[in-house]
């Protein structure tokens, strides 16, 4: 167990995990970690260092010790530390969307999912005709969607690829029909054929599964575009992704795999201010050991500096975990599962169940800050 900064090898790596959520007002600036201007703090954090010779290495430490032996630990270990440390508290900077849309990260914002497939794994074929597809649309953003994100191509474990035009056929006519809503549109895709249709017919966002590596073309077409993008972490290909997945330390490693996409990507040209990280649950993950760990872990990735996505909604692990096999009845875990990730710092939930995690994320902020409910009894 790591019990001082000191202990850390030279040459090890150094990751920062902030626990501990507190109420507002509950602790000074000098005692807690403030996330990224939303007044949500946390009292200490979990230190891992990953060595050389002796694997990882974690400890937890309060937030005035840490800075404490900030002071006295190798300046190697400081200065990651402390760039982490900044990265949490950067504000993240809301995003305009052309000329009439912002999306502001105060709070936790929702993304209904919307798939026009007929195999996706929970609501395949319900909302492949155009007309279903666009209802479903305006019926989650007046429950209270921020976002709406629409996929053509299913992405479930096992699926097959779907040829980039009938991907296109199946969701340009949702967009185009969306376009002038004030509900922002999202395009879950990894073609950039694809990418550029919808952008073309009014989409916002680009939401790539593949962090825009499947496709050679869509990092430079993300590039020249002004959409944020969405850069999600996943072990293989949605084929064979949940063969065998392995991972030496699954929180670490899908940081590292996210921290390389993101300077990969601003190196391309892409903003980071543009960026949007996910750890891609339930993408080439052990159903129910690496799924929890890192929804437990989820406050890591902010360190990264940027909004972090979580998408846990009606997903393997819950049945797993609750015994409900039919993925449309998941609705009870998949709305407790997001509010943990709201507790760990979730900017953006990616759900099916849009006015049920609306209502959930409304206790969690009611409950760490009673000032959010101005106006109510």
């Amino acid at each position: 167990m790591l019990t001082n900064l000191k202990e850390i090898p030279d040459g090890s790596e150094v990751y920062l995990r902030p626990v501990g959520r507190v109420s507002a007002g509950h602790l000074d600036s000098n005692l807690s970690l403030e996330l990224g201007g939303t007044g949500v703090r946390y009292s200490g954090a979990v230190v891992y260092a990953r060595t050389l010779s002796a694997g990882v290495l974690a400890g937890y430490i309060s937030i005035e010790t840490l800075y404490s032996q900030m002071r006295d630990c190798s300046s190697e270990v400081s200065a990651s530390l402390l760039k982490q440390l900044d990265g949490f508290a950067h504000p993240r900077v809301p995003l305009k969307l052309g000329s009439d849309k912002t999306l502001a990260f105060a709070k936790p914002l929702i993304m209904g999912v919307l798939n026009v497939t007929p195999d996706s794994f929970s609501d395949g074929g319900q909302f492949l005709d155009t007309a279903s597809a666009i209802r479903r649309a305006r019926t989650m953003a007046a429950t209270g969607a921020d976002i709406i994100d629409i996929g053509g191509e299913s992405t479930r474990p096992g699926a097959t690829p779907v040829w980039e035009g009938e991907e296109a056929e199946r969701i340009i006519p949702v967009i185009e029909a969306m376009a002038d809503e004030p509900v922002a549109l999202s395009v879950d895709t990894r073609n950039n054929f694809v990418m550029d249709k919808a952008l073309e017919a009014g989409a916002d966002i680009i939401n790539d599964v593949s962090a825009l590596s499947h496709d050679p073309e869509s990092i430079a077409f993300a590039a020249k575009s002004d959409a944020p993008v969405i850069l999600m972490h996943a072990q293989g290909d949605p084929e064979t992704m949940q063969d065998n997945p392995d991972y030496e330390h699954v929180l670490l490693d899908v940081y590292d795999y996210l921290s390389a996409r993101f300077d990969t990507c601003v190196a391309a040209g892409i903003s980071a201010e543009r960026i949007i990280l996910d750890p891609g649950i339930g993408f080439g993950k052990r159903v129910v050991k690496d799924n929890v760990a890192l929804v437990n872990g989820l406050a890591l990735f902010q360190t990264l500096g940027c909004p972090i996505l979580l998408g846990t909604s009606r997903k393997r692990f819950i049945g797993a975990v609750t015994g409900v096999g039919d993925a449309r009845e998941r609705v009870i875990g998949s709305v407790v599962t997001a509010a943990k990730g709201v507790e760990n710092g979730a900017n953006i939930l990616r759900v099916h169940d849009v006015a049920q995690t609306v209502e959930a994320v409304k206790m969690v902020q009611a409950f760490a800050d009673a000032s959010v409910m101005d106006g109510v009894v």
